[in-house]
């Protein structure tokens, strides 16, 4: 895209299209054409905004991103990434001048009409389930190790939760409360049992070509 002034970077994702982030810009003036755009040229369900903001010079922070993600850009003509939405909402965090997510959230909403919102929330809910823990094989009492600092650790508790301060929780909060965020991450790529991350068993666990 060409530079702009000021303008929005928003950040994608869409169920069709697991583990792709889309990371793309736009202007205020021309955001509901582009989110509806996104859509009819896209993808066959709409796209939902994990996160949008405004910044000062939007065409030279997506410039920015695009850069620093191309090792996981899937085809340099497109704008996906292979690559957790998190970590490119933790850098736009730093030079967001203002967090538009709700507005752009809501342009999305606007242009979808009944049949559009049953597509999207039907494949939603075939996509592959929650972690669970037992059917993970991973043990009540297992310690789950963060990967890039072995001193942190949570233990599990049962199926689904894990204790962090000595209350049980979800393994995303914990983590969101152990590194101070205020937004959630998918904690599965981060975090380790016996040496394998999370991630690494899920996949084995549920595979994409089943069904939950």
């Amino acid at each position: 895209m060409a530079e702009t002034i000021g303008g929005i970077v928003y950040v994608l994702t869409n169920p069709a299209m697991p583990d792709l982030t889309k990371i793309g810009q736009t202007t205020q003036e021309d955001i509901t054409f582009r989110m509806s755009q996104l859509y009819s040229t896209g993808g066959p369900v709409p796209f939902e905004c994990i996160y949008a903001c405004r910044v000062n010079d939007s065409g030279a922070v997506e410039s920015a991103l695009h850069m620093a993600f191309g090792n996981s850009r899937v085809n340099p003509k497109r704008e996906f990434f292979k690559i957790e939405p998190e970590r490119v909402i933790a850098v736009l965090k730093l030079l967001a001048v203002e967090d538009v997510t709700p507005s752009v959230e809501k342009e999305i909403s606007g242009s979808l009409d009944d049949s559009d919102k049953e597509s999207l929330a039907d494949l939603k809910k075939s996509r592959r389930p929650k972690m669970n823990f037992k059917e993970m094989n991973i043990p009540v009492g297992a310690v789950l190790t963060y990967v890039d600092d072995g001193q942190i650790q949570v233990k599990v508790v049962d199926d689904r939760h894990v204790e962090h301060d000595g209350v049980p929780c979800s393994l995303t909060r914990a983590h969101r409360e152990i590194f101070g965020l205020d937004y959630n991450v998918q904690p599965a790529p981060y975090w380790s049992y016996n040496g394998r991350r999370l991630k690494e068993i899920y996949d084995d666990t549920y595979p994409l070509d089943e069904s939950p």
